[in-house]
């Protein structure tokens, strides 16, 4: 089994910096990953690449992107060994947690119906046709693949978990040549004021901000004049300038700092400079959104609600409610 070529997956997205003038980033991103996957490489960074080295070769696959799930089709049947071989390798990259996905007729019922998410939010978007696209927090990239399938240009997810990154990739290996790339890299990995980006999506990523102001502004310094902010986060009810901190965890999550009122994150927005901001959805996280499935066994959101009033956290707040805002930079 070879080890991760860091080297060879992100060597195409380079040279597409270098073409787009973005030769310090793509610098920066080679400096960055030889310390992720030379410097200090992640335990369990071999059994996840020995997962993707057990999927089979099909030749010939086509993929849908416009569909609920993101699905893998082959012109023929699949040998018995080659769907012994897929169920291996796609185990061996469990759990799931964004999605759908089908491979080959194997359907991955992931923790999150990504596509619930997708559905709420596509009606309000600019035609993503042939723009180049950020998504931050992209997870194992279901939104990208669904934004590619919109028809962007070109789409970069950013989430520095790197299962989602194996996950993305035993997608992309059937695809060969498309302009969709994960980067295994943190918001603040990025350089400052990129002003690249003609849409940027953050979908759950403002709550987990200790400075929510500063992550607006950092979005906003992705984005090309006239750009589209896609913002997606936990909110709580209540008037402009109420915010709910969390004492310790939320929903068993000890990252969570700020859940804000949806005025309150619209004068965020105001005062972090954009401008036509808009709330597009709110809608409350339920247990058929999130949940415990064969590809995703651990806890999930009903063992995070209180278990005798489903409209609290298990610690007593506000069950999750999710809000989505549009906006623009000047």
């Amino acid at each position: 089994m070879a080890s991760f070529d860091w080297r060879e997956h992100f060597a195409p997205f380079i040279t597409y910096l270098q073409q787009s003038d973005q030769t310090h980033w793509g610098d920066l991103l080679t400096q960055q990953m030889i310390r992720r996957f030379e410097d200090a490489p992640h335990g369990d960074m071999t059994r996840w690449q020995s997962a993707l080295d057990t999927l089979p070769e099909i030749d010939g696959g086509i993929a849908n992107l416009n569909n609920s799930v993101v699905a893998l089709t082959a012109p023929t049947p699949l040998h018995t060994a080659q769907d012994e071989l897929l169920q291996q390798g796609l185990r061996g990259l469990m759990p799931w947690r964004k999605g759908p996905f089908n491979f080959f007729g194997t359907h991955i019922d992931t923790e999150w119906r990504s596509d619930w998410k997708w559905d709420r939010v596509a009606p309000h978007l600019a035609d993503l046709n042939g723009r180049t696209i950020l998504d931050v927090g992209c997870g194992s990239g279901y939104h990208c693949w669904r934004m590619a399938g919109a028809g962007a240009r070109r789409v970069v997810g950013i989430d520095p978990g790197l299962l989602f990154m194996f996950q993305f990739l035993a997608v992309k290996r059937y695809l060969g040549e498309v302009s969709v790339d994960l980067l295994p890299v943190k918001m603040e990995d990025l350089p400052e004021n990129l002003e690249m980006f003609d849409t940027t999506f953050s979908m759950g990523v403002l709550y987990h901000r200790r400075s929510p102001l500063d992550h607006l502004l950092e979005l906003k310094g992705t984005l090309r004049r006239g750009g589209e902010l896609v913002l997606e986060t936990l909110v709580v009810d209540g008037p402009e300038g109420h915010s709910l901190m969390p004492e310790d965890r939320y929903g068993q999550m000890r990252n969570v700092w700020f859940l804000p009122s949806c005025p309150t994150l619209l004068r965020w927005l105001d005062r972090a400079g954009y401008r036509n901001a808009r709330v597009v959805d709110v809608s409350v996280t339920s247990t058929d959104e999130q949940r415990q499935t064969d590809w995703m066994r651990f806890n999930s959101l009903a063992d995070f609600l209180d278990p005798n009033d489903s409209s609290k956290t298990i610690e007593g707040y506000p069950g999750p409610k999710r809000a989505t805002i549009i906006a623009e930079k000047p």
